[in-house]
């Protein structure tokens, strides 16, 4: 893209809806918890609307490459955050004693490796025409390709996974 303006404004923007579509998940499950239907509708409405922007703004950008280049970047993505975004992250919510960010971090620092993994092999695999099915656990976001009795990073019975 020739304007580098354009494009750096285009990549804040994916940035901004993709943090405002997650936002406002979180804002309708609170809303659904205290009983406000009309709310949480809203909300998951407002929602996919900043996800359809996201999505747009990524796409103009020219992000999106052909399957084996989005497989590589996405390990090279789940990489980083595994191998040096996490552990840095924990070291700061250790010396400040914050337990809740130090089991948050952790759960996504033991997903994150997983997740690295399933897509190295996906890209070993890209031409096989057998279906895989992944299962996604709930609580900390490992994702198995066959349900386990409980999840090896937080315990979670395999019953609770979510089938893709």
């Amino acid at each position: 893209m020739e304007n580098q303006k354009t494009l750096q404004n285009l990549m804040e923007a994916f940035a901004g809806e993709s943090q405002a579509n997650r936002k406002y998940l979180a804002y309708a499950q609170k809303a659904e918890a205290d009983g406000k239907k009309n709310a949480a509708k809203l909300f998951k409405a407002a929602s996919d609307a900043e996800t359809l922007h996201a999505l747009k703004h990524f796409e103009v950008a020219g992000k999106i490459k052909t399957t084996e280049d989005n497989l590589n970047d996405a390990v090279e993505g789940e990489n980083h955050e595994y191998q040096s975004m996490y552990p840095e992250f924990l070291e700061v919510a250790k010396a400040e004693g914050n337990k809740e960010a130090i089991r948050t971090f952790t759960f996504a620092l033991k997903a994150e490796e997983v997740h690295a993994n399933l897509y190295k092999e996906a890209l070993e695999n890209l031409d096989s025409e057998e279906e895989v099915f992944y299962y996604l656990c709930p609580v900390c976001g490992n994702i198995e390709k066959s349900i386990p009795d409980k999840c090896f990073i937080c315990g979670v019975p395999g019953d609770k996974f979510i089938k893709y």
